[in-house]
């Protein structure tokens, strides 16, 4: 289930033998002679407002219409327990966007989705009215576990034949999710389809040997959320250190980090804004290319020449540069911290890099339920 972008979508489409052309998005009010049903995904989330629009095609989909907003819903959420009006009116601006492009496309099934912040805020309920009544929109928080679900679903496509155990980790603004699965029972060319077959609460349906989850874990700090917890601290790799630590002291519950090496052939793949975007400063990109970062295999030494380069910089060399971007650059080492974390505490030096997450998933399980995607091929 490779998403495939069109020429102004959000994204670069890879170019391999086998994918379906790709068209331009069409123009408002342009017709759509195709009779294949549209499909939306939109992800509320703690830093940004995220959505896409896909027709099926085959085994996998093709987006035709992309957006994506930073609108810091869950800024200030840590020290009042409550989303600020400043954020709620960011955010309820961004959506109304999302409704004209659902209402342009003609889009019937959708799934429309907020997490950690809106899991956290005591005016949530409030929140989620107002945005039915000024938008009518209908967004639906979602559990931590069928957040993590979804990351896996839309990560399955980049499992190796050879893993049988696999970390997947969702790096979000609110939170972090991670899902350890042993893959040991099932033929390896069989895995990512098998992964694919998660239904809400881990069900696997259908014939055949299934994936085991042995634990997963959401951890309450994200990118935003940890950044705001040291935000006091005015020494850059002083803060950078306290993060890391203070991440880890999190993961004591989770079954991978309190009984060491899971097994043999194990990969973790990893799936957030951070995690493409360190990918694209190792690669040395100044204009993102999604065909270049999606499944792209970084080593431990690689991530951290990349963030040693992020702290030499300091705040406002990461500003400036480029390949961080003026949207995440507040917020890249508390990612970092993050990522180093969990690749300095499990037995890999290797991490898949995934530019697919919860959208992707989400288009993927409507698509999956309704029967419109043929079994083929996963790119």
């Amino acid at each position: 289930m490779a998403p495939l972008r069109p020429q102004g979508a959000d994204a670069v489409p890879k170019s391999a033998a086998g994918m379906l052309p790709v068209k331009p998005v069409d123009p408002p009010g342009t017709p759509d002679s195709d009779p294949a049903p549209l499909y939306a995904a939109l992800d509320l989330g703690t830093n940004s407002c995220r959505m896409l629009i896909a027709r099926p095609r085959g085994s996998q989909f093709q987006v035709i219409d992309s957006f994506s907003k930073t609108v810091q819903l869950g800024v200030g959420l840590e020290s009042s327990g409550r989303l600020s009006r400043a954020s709620m009116g960011r955010t309820v601006q961004a959506l109304r966007i999302c409704q004209r492009k659902l209402e342009t496309h003609g889009v019937q099934r959708m799934r429309l989705v907020a997490t950690e912040a809106c899991r956290r805020a005591r005016n949530a309920r409030d929140f989620i009215a107002t945005v039915r009544r000024e938008t009518g929109l209908a967004l639906e928080i979602i559990e931590p576990q069928e957040e993590a679900r979804l990351a896996v679903v839309s990560c399955a496509p980049l499992v190796s034949a050879e893993a049988e155990q696999l970390l997947v980790v969702d790096i979000g603004g609110g939170s972090t999710e991670l899902v350890w699965i042993d893959l040991s029972g099932v033929a390896p060319p069989d895995r990512p389809r098998a992964l694919m077959r998660f239904r809400p609460g881990f069900r696997v349906e259908g014939p055949g040997p299934a994936p085991r989850v042995v634990d997963w874990i959401s951890v309450p700090l994200g990118v935003a959320t940890l950044r705001e917890q040291f935000g006091d601290v005015e020494d850059d790799a002083a803060r950078f250190a306290l993060m890391s630590w203070f991440f880890e002291e999190h993961l004591g519950r989770f079954a991978p980090y309190q009984t060491g090496a899971p097994g043999r052939g194990f990969q973790i793949i990893g799936t957030s804004g951070t995690i493409t975007t360190v990918a694209a400063s190792w690669l040395g990109l100044r204009r993102y290319d999604r065909a270049k970062v999606d499944g792209l295999v970084m080593t431990s030494a690689q991530i951290d020449a990349v963030i040693r380069d992020y702290l030499s910089l300091g705040p406002e060399g990461r500003r400036s540069d480029p390949r961080i971007g003026r949207d995440r650059h507040m917020l890249i080492m508390s990612g970092a911290a993050i990522l180093q974390t969990l690749m300095r505490i499990w037995p890999t030096d290797r991490l898949s890099v995934a530019d697919r997450g919860l959208r992707e998933g989400l288009l993927y399980a409507q698509m999956a339920s309704d029967g419109v995607l043929s079994e083929g091929p996963l790119v």
